[in-house]
């Protein structure tokens, strides 16, 4: 493993605690190859430090900082191991713990430190006097053997509240004694930004320690009050990815350093790192294995989408009109979405993401822009339905619906046996390039045996749908008259390997609603393998 001395701006530092307070999170798991991976990311996003975790607190920790010295040669960030300071009445040189933080190779050593008196007193059953000696004795220990050391002052903002003499004593004992910054812990996340600003100023003023922050999201302020922070002279922040962490999460990584970079002006991250934001986001989720967020801020894919008539008209003019930045300097695109608000500047400029060429002919958008209305007040729903849409858009430019196959008919049966167990099989018959075809399939569930039935009868015929995958099928029971009475909305979503598109279909049933959302997907996936139609 190859660190860097230093970063090369030391003013002002991002810190990525991902790896540790982000894995708080209920649900998230991560594994060493997980951690390893996810630390590799952030180093090419171009953070300061990434905190890897507790060495010696558990097995997978130790492991994951034996293995990041071996198999990850660091360009951009730091890698920190976190740890608490000696316990009480014993010797910083002679703590296992703060052994263990030595052993991990970790240039830069993250202690956790009590900061409120009531903690000091319950929680760890020491005096005020020891927990400032346990302070002072672990940072100055540390600095002597070499290791660049941050303090983090647990529960600081509830300390200062409850003794603001006290907590002040705490950074004073760790600043003097050779702690590079003293990070102030919104702990249960209680703060918001006007108190946080307020706080910090004042801490600065009186002790003269060099200031991070480290916001939880409990109030959902942690990015506003870190920039809060930032605002009163703070020189550190500490986020994860995504904002995971435990209860509702941590100050989130990317709107933090968007902030810092589009909005403060502060260079933070290496030249053209901010435009991998939201790949980088989007690929940390995928190793935690949890969806990326469509509504977060700059990098979720709603982040920058468009869909009343009234946005359109004036994106058409000037995107700037209803975009606080260019999408494409946090790496995401603008999209427009369609749906019965649709006028037809959002027609027009969805044509024209979608590459389909509506000419500039008003009476055609026209025609679009009425279909859509329609369509949507019997239930169905474009604006996560793209590939429908631009079947349907080709459909009024060609004069015809495109179509790869006829459909002569269909039926799903579901078997329910005596011994519990069930059957559901598919037929299907249809007509494509002259030939009848009929195919008849099982499946885990009537809309995958009708699925498995559609593929057995036409891939013989377009072998390009071998590629085709089913990626996500959702169902939404739309308002009815009378109990099971409803309009049912189907979405699938299909891949082929390269990317995935969505599909739409609305019926009485379930079933025939997927029917209709399957063709469309075979439909598309044919139109864009460049098959000509031959129906």
């Amino acid at each position: 493993m190859t660190t860097k001395a230093k970063p090369t701006d030391d003013s002002f530092h991002v810190f990525d605690t991902t790896l540790r307070d982000g894995a708080q999170r209920e649900g998230i798991n991560l594994t060493v190859a997980d951690k390893l991976t996810i630390a590799r990311h952030l180093d090419d996003f171009g953070v300061g430090f990434i905190e890897g975790g507790w060495p010696g607190a558990n097995p997978r920790d130790t492991e994951f900082f034996a293995r990041a010295r071996q198999e990850i040669e660091f360009r951009n960030a730091e890698l920190v191991a976190f740890g608490a300071t000696r316990r009480a009445g014993g010797k910083a040189a002679e703590d296992p713990q703060v052994k263990a933080l030595l052993e991990s190779g970790a240039p830069v050593i993250t202690l956790v430190a009590k900061s409120h008196d009531r903690h000091v007193e319950l929680a760890l059953r020491t005096t005020l006097d020891e927990n400032l000696e346990m302070v002072r004795d672990t940072v100055s220990y540390l600095v002597a053997q070499g290791r660049r050391v941050f303090v983090d002052c647990e529960h600081f903002f509830d300390g200062y509240r409850a003794n603001a003499a006290y907590a002040k004593a705490v950074v004073r004992a760790a600043s003097e004694a050779g702690a590079d910054v003293v990070i102030l812990c919104d702990t249960n996340g209680g703060m918001l930004p006007a108190q946080v600003q307020a706080v910090v100023a004042t801490v600065l003023a009186d002790t003269g320690a060099r200031l991070g922050i480290h916001a939880q999201d409990d109030t959902g302020c942690a990015v506003a009050n870190t920039l809060a922070a930032v605002d009163a002279g703070a020189t550190h922040v500490q986020c994860t990815a995504n904002g995971y962490g435990e209860r509702v999460g941590n100050a989130n990584l990317f709107p933090v350093v968007a902030a810092l970079e589009l909005k403060y002006g502060k260079t933070v991250l290496p030249e053209g790192a901010l435009a991998e934001m939201t790949r980088i986001s989007h690929a940390i989720a995928e190793v935690v294995n949890l969806t990326p967020s469509t509504h977060q801020p700059y990098v979720g894919v709603s982040a920058f989408a468009h869909k009343a008539g009234l946005h359109a008209s004036a994106i058409k003019v000037d995107p700037d009109l209803y975009q606080h930045i260019d999408p494409a300097l946090v790496g995401n695109s603008m999209r427009m979405l369609v749906s019965d608000m649709a006028g037809r500047a959002s027609i027009e400029l969805k044509s024209q993401e979608l590459g389909v060429d509506l000419g500039g002919d008003r009476e055609l958008i026209g025609r679009v822009v009425e279909r859509v209305k329609a369509r949507e007040l019997q239930g169905y729903t474009y604006e996560a339905a793209d590939a429908s849409f631009e079947l349907l858009m080709r459909a009024e430019v060609e004069g015809r619906p495109r179509r790869y196959f006829r459909v002569e008919s269909w039926r799903a049966i579901v078997e329910d046996r005596p011994d519990g167990t069930h059957a559901n099989e598919a037929t299907v018959k249809l007509w494509a390039k002259g030939e009848r075809l009929v195919a008849t399939a099982e499946g885990n569930g009537p809309v995958n045996a009708l699925d498995r039935a559609l593929r057995v009868a036409l891939e013989r015929i377009y072998p390009q749908l071998a590629k085709l995958e089913l990626v996500d099928y959702k169902v939404r029971i739309l308002e009815g008259r009378t109990g099971t009475d409803s309009t049912t909305r189907v979405l699938i979503t299909t891949g082929d390997g390269k990317g995935d598109w969505a599909t739409v279909g609305v019926a009485e049933n379930v079933i025939a609603a997927s029917w209709q959302a399957l063709e469309d997907a075979y439909t598309f996936g044919l139109l864009r393998a460049g098959v000509e139609p031959t129906e």
